[in-house]
């Protein structure tokens, strides 16, 4: 079973592929209508956390952000980013 990592949390995603992908893509539009009471800007990161699984391309996109902000996070504050998992050493894990 698929599963991604979110805010320290971990979310089962569906097995068949075609439902994850749909449920990625509504969760990165309803993240673009995030101005709206119910919806919310988090939705984009979790969004493409899913696409990620199945798709190439966002798998890359993903990894390219969490690195930016894996090294910004070290350099602003080392304790945070060791509770987020990467290394104080300068680089991310």
């Amino acid at each position: 079973m698929h599963s991604v990592k979110f805010a320290g949390r971990r979310i089962y995603l569906p097995g068949h592929p075609v439902i994850r992908i749909i449920l990625g893509s509504l969760l990165l539009v309803g993240g673009f209508l995030g101005f709206l009471p119910v919806l919310g800007f988090w939705m984009v990161p979790l969004g493409l956390m899913i696409l990620a699984v199945d798709i190439p391309t966002a798998r890359r996109l993903r990894r390219r952000i969490e690195i930016r902000f894996g090294r910004w996070l070290v350099r602003r504050s080392p304790k945070w980013a060791s509770r987020f998992g990467f290394s104080a050493g300068g680089k991310a894990v």
